[in-house]
């Protein structure tokens, strides 16, 4: 065997891109054989033998070492609080309208204002979301509707951040507007009432608007979530911002996302019908238990002690908060207190929404932190998120 077909112990660890002693780990493994060179001391190894290695352990390894670098100046998760740009967000939602925290992570500038959308654009979003089948979720005109805001938007591919902030309120009110009314045509202006009325038939009370529009601005942006990453590749490769947004939407579908609430709908009412102690049952029995504990706040969900707090004030039914009461009174013996999903569907309950109502109520206020975040990736590098894939098949034949 020639020389140039063996490699030294430092050009292995070169190409397999680990440290010496990790090829002598391979060696003693049986993984990697040594290839004694007459009058030499040092150990060399095949050049054939080390791809066929590579290809084994280091496909399973990134180019890169570490993921690049997601920055944001909009939202942080600190002392167990959620702040939008330095201020508390679980402060802000009972006094303030979405619409302004909304124009606060775009810009960093508090003003309120009313979001409106072109007659035309709403039309045709409307109609297109029609022609979905009787079975279809609320959740699922979504992505229709902005597909058609997308197609109705000559500016969609203007990048600059002035343009993808002026398109913002006209996506929101998009969102909102073009689905169908469940109750009667709301007179205000204020997004939070245009949504309650898309979502239950009961009439509007100032204390639930005062809840739906805090928990509008509850849940508006949460720092790197699952979705928002999604969002951020989708610009990273300079999709225009309706198509990041989507991109955001599939993966809010999730049932470990944003579709959770609906499975926290199902449980409280199957507390308020059976008891807690059933609910928890079933739940444990089939998987975890939604509604309760989140990684990020190990001490308790702010976001749902400010909302539960805002409930509170809602006329309810007594066998609500019994099935809350025992549901999070269990939860707590496991060291899991409510987090928002519980809230929001606990809110759900008490204004007659249904289970689908929190993954849209997720869906519009998350993509005001969405194009927040549209705007930061756009600044940044374009595909600068790429990885080797993990590839563990057969080693292809050498050419």
């Amino acid at each position: 065997m020639s020389a140039e077909h063996l490699l030294t112990t430092a050009e292995v660890a070169l190409r397999l891109r680990v440290k010496p002693e990790t090829v002598y780990a391979y060696v003693s493994r049986g993984l990697l054989a040594r290839v004694r060179v007459p009058g030499e001391r040092i150990s060399r190894f095949r050049l054939v033998d080390v791809e066929r290695l590579a290809a084994r352990t280091q496909a399973t390894r990134p180019e890169r070492d570490a993921a690049p670098a997601m920055r944001t100046n909009t939202t942080l998760i600190a002392y167990g609080r959620l702040h939008y740009r330095g201020l508390d967000a679980a402060q802000l939602a009972p006094v303030t309208s979405f619409e302004e925290i909304a124009h606060w992570l775009w810009t960093g500038e508090r003003r309120p204002g009313t979001f409106t959308a072109p007659v035309e654009t709403l039309e045709r979003a409307r109609l297109a979301s029609s022609h979905l089948p009787a079975q279809a979720r609320l959740f699922d005109r979504l992505p229709v509707i902005v597909a058609v805001a997308a197609a109705m938007d000559p500016l969609r591919f203007d990048l600059a951040p002035t343009t993808v902030t002026a398109l913002a309120p006209a996506l929101l009110s998009t969102m909102v507007d073009a689905l169908p009314l469940s109750g009667a045509a709301p007179a205000d202006e204020r997004l939070a009432t245009r949504l309650w009325a898309r979502l239950t038939e009961a009439p509007p009370s100032p204390a639930g608007l005062r809840a739906l529009n805090a928990t509008l601005v509850l849940l508006a942006d949460h720092d790197l979530a699952a979705s928002t990453i999604a969002v951020r590749v989708a610009a990273s490769t300079r999709a225009n911002p309706y198509a990041a947004v989507l991109a955001g939407l599939g993966a809010l579908d999730g049932p470990m996302h944003g579709a959770i609430g609906s499975g926290v709908h199902r449980m409280i009412g199957v507390a308020r019908r059976e008891g807690a102690s059933a609910a928890i049952a079933e739940w444990l029995r089939t998987g975890d238990l939604p509604g309760f504990g989140h990684s990020r706040y190990p001490q308790g969900d702010p976001r749902a002690a400010a909302l539960l707090d805002l409930v509170a004030d809602l006329p309810t039914e007594d066998d609500l908060w019994r099935a809350v009461d025992g549901l999070t009174a269990t939860a707590a013996r496991r060291g899991a207190p409510p987090n928002i999903d519980l809230a929001i569907a606990v809110l759900a309950h008490a204004t007659g929404m249904g289970p689908g109502a929190a993954e849209v109520i997720f869906s519009v206020a998350r993509t005001a932190g969405w194009i927040a975040h549209v705007n930061e990736e756009y600044t940044q590098p374009n595909n600068r998120f790429r990885w080797n894939s993990g590839y563990t098949g057969p080693p292809p034949a050498r050419p």
